[in-house]
């Protein structure tokens, strides 16, 4: 079952209206889709992130706008990071039956032996391309790091897809354990470290056109 979400419609688009907006805590917001005239429309600020919190960021929404309920999926939103509040937001119209594109993070799970002696872990990719239903959109996608040996990688190929495919290179690497010696090498800063991207919070969805 999606989640609710209340929006309102949106007919000020100054930036004086749009200020106002935010101050009375809510989100401007865009509601588009194939097939769908694009809507303005604003939503409450707090009841926006405990959606997105309890639903994640990769789910299905019931927008309720004025009475009338779309089933939609965030696509983007702009954060200011130094006030900390959200400043819009973007809803794709989909359809549950319809594959989509989207982005998904990927997560390291386990503590790799390689690390446990000496080696360092890297990860070059923090996400990945997939397409799916919406309903089957992973909020991540998780990658078992507990066997892998310094010297050793993973790539999207050792990825088990479940009811998803995935767009990228099956031979790009996610995770790779480096030699001690070459870490202390490469410890001028360059080295990606593990985790997620400051953007980790933007995520593209977009119609597969299937």
């Amino acid at each position: 079952m999606s989640a609710t979400l209340k929006a309102n419609e949106r007919t000020g688009s100054q930036r004086s209206a749009l200020r106002q907006l935010r101050r009375e805590g809510n989100i401007p917001a865009v509601v588009y889709g194939k097939g769908t005239e694009s809507q303005s429309v604003y939503i409450n600020g707090i009841e926006f992130l405990k959606t997105i919190r309890e639903n994640g960021k990769n789910g299905v929404i019931s927008l309720d706008v004025n009475g009338s309920q779309k089933d939609v999926m965030l696509t983007d939103y702009h954060q200011d990071h130094v006030k900390n509040e959200i400043l819009h937001a973007d809803f794709l119209v989909v359809d549950k039956n319809s594959k989509v594109n989207a982005s998904v993070r990927v997560n390291l799970v386990g503590e790799a032996a390689g690390v446990k002696d000496g080696g360092v872990i890297q990860q070059p990719l923090h996400e990945v391309s997939i397409t799916a239903t919406p309903g089957n959109i992973p909020e991540s996608i998780d990658v078992d790091v507990t066997n892998l040996q310094v010297g050793e990688n993973l790539t999207l190929a050792d990825v088990k897809s479940g009811n998803y495919e995935i767009n990228d290179d099956e031979s790009t690497v996610i995770v790779s354990i480096l030699p001690p010696k070459v870490e202390e090498e490469i410890n001028s800063g360059e080295e990606q470290e593990p985790g997620v991207p400051e953007n980790e919070e933007g995520r593209e969805t977009e119609a597969s056109g299937e």
